[in-house]
């Protein structure tokens, strides 16, 4: 337990002191529980946790490694437990409409998706949307998204960023192993494999980086916003995300309308 808690400090880039004062104890006992001299209670592991950001699945493992009963369940969305929280986020999606938005887990696996997500994915090959299909797959692989989004490069480097910030935040190596597979992927015709500086993106992606794809319904730029549960008591709750694409211009705000009136007609 107190090897995977000094991980944990190291992560976020603290020293013993740090933390110290931010749980408000000593750093001695701090120093004590990373070398195993002392085993904290499960309130006081929690309270380091929690000062550590350390996410609910982790915290569990913290607490099996100190000898404790994990804290937090871990149910599937079809679990009767769940059955609000999984309404609460088919809700976000559907009101959604008629823009895309998607609900995926901890390692960007698709959950569920609303109706508008289809023009995006349009030229996305069966294997990449076949379960458990990985969103950041089929966005950057050949034979997904990569060769209509137009602003590849851009859109690429938003997409690593983004994970590679995750995975310092959580540590996780299914993660790793994600980005490694991302980061080989080929640029698709026209566009060139060099490495897009986040910070250097210019013209509208000041304010926030668009994806811009060409669609059947021509060409369609998003921005998007990530909404999590903000309270959750369960593993499964806490790792699972919805991200909302809104129109990044007047022509896509057009066309998504029309898409919308198209999805009414038919239903």
């Amino acid at each position: 337990m107190g090897e995977l808690l000094r991980q944990w400090r190291q992560r976020r880039r603290l020293t013993q002191f740090d933390l110290a004062e931010m749980a408000e104890i000593s750093t001695r006992h701090v120093s004590f529980i990373e070398t195993g001299r002392s085993l904290p209670s499960r309130a006081m592991l929690l309270r380091l946790a929690d000062r550590l950001d350390v996410p609910l699945r982790e915290r569990n493992a913290l607490m099996t490694a100190a000898g404790l009963a994990p804290m937090y369940a871990e149910r599937p969305l079809d679990h009767p437990a769940m059955r609000e929280a999984y309404a609460a986020v088919e809700l976000v999606l559907y009101a959604h409409e008629p823009h895309p938005a998607l609900a995926v887990d901890r390692h960007w696996n698709l959950i569920q998706h609303n109706r508008a997500l289809a023009p995006m994915l349009a030229g996305v090959a069966d294997h990449l949307l076949a379960r458990p299909a990985n969103v950041l797959r089929a966005a950057l692989h050949p034979e997904g998204m990569a060769p209509d989004i137009l602003n590849f490069g851009e859109w690429r480097a938003h997409i690593l960023h983004r994970l590679r910030h995750q995975i310092e935040t959580s540590g996780d190596p299914v993660l790793e192993a994600l980005y490694a597979e991302l980061q080989a992927y080929p640029p698709p015709p026209g566009h060139d494999s060099a490495e897009y500086d986040p910070a250097e993106l210019t013209g509208a992606a000041h304010v926030a980086v668009p994806c811009r794809m060409r669609t059947p319904f021509g060409e369609l730029s998003f921005i998007s916003t990530t909404t999590v549960f903000g309270t959750p008591m369960d593993v499964t709750l806490a790792e699972l995300a919805i991200e909302s694409f809104f129109p990044a211009d007047a022509a896509t705000a057009k066309a998504m309308r029309e898409f919308g009136a198209s999805l009414v007609a038919s239903s």
